[in-house]
């Protein structure tokens, strides 16, 4: 039980990583007109090229930090499977495939249901 929170915990701390890695370039996108503007002032750049490489530069931010969640969410899985730990999806189709067998079972036992009605004689 303690390795469960244990792995929980492991899981929630990379999720709460990547979050922030998403929350960082979601701030430098908020500022992105701002700094486009800072450029242009100090003669370093036109405003609209300042503008356009921040945002291909944030796109690509965003992009790497999905990559990142991504991966550690397969590395993680591969790292469970490993130490033979059940996923929440397994253990939920692992509870499906049991009802279904559970109610194919109940039907084999319940007895032929028989028609209220006489047999008709000729």
């Amino acid at each position: 039980m303690a390795e469960r929170d244990n792995n929980a915990g492991v899981r929630e701390l990379l999720e709460r990583l990547a979050f922030s890695a998403v929350g960082a370039v979601a701030l430098t996108a908020e500022r992105a007109d701002a700094i486009a503007e800072e450029l242009s002032e100090r003669g370093l750049a036109r405003r609209d090229d300042a503008r356009a490489l921040i945002e291909d530069l944030s796109a690509r931010w965003r992009g790497d930090a999905t990559r990142l969640g991504e991966k550690a969410g397969a590395t993680l899985d591969t790292l469970f499977r490993e130490l033979g730990l059940v996923t929440k999806d397994d253990l939920v189709e692992l509870e499906l495939r049991l009802a279904q067998l559970e109610h194919r079972l109940k039907l084999l036992e319940e007895p032929p249901a028989r028609d209220s009605a006489p047999p008709v004689q000729h």
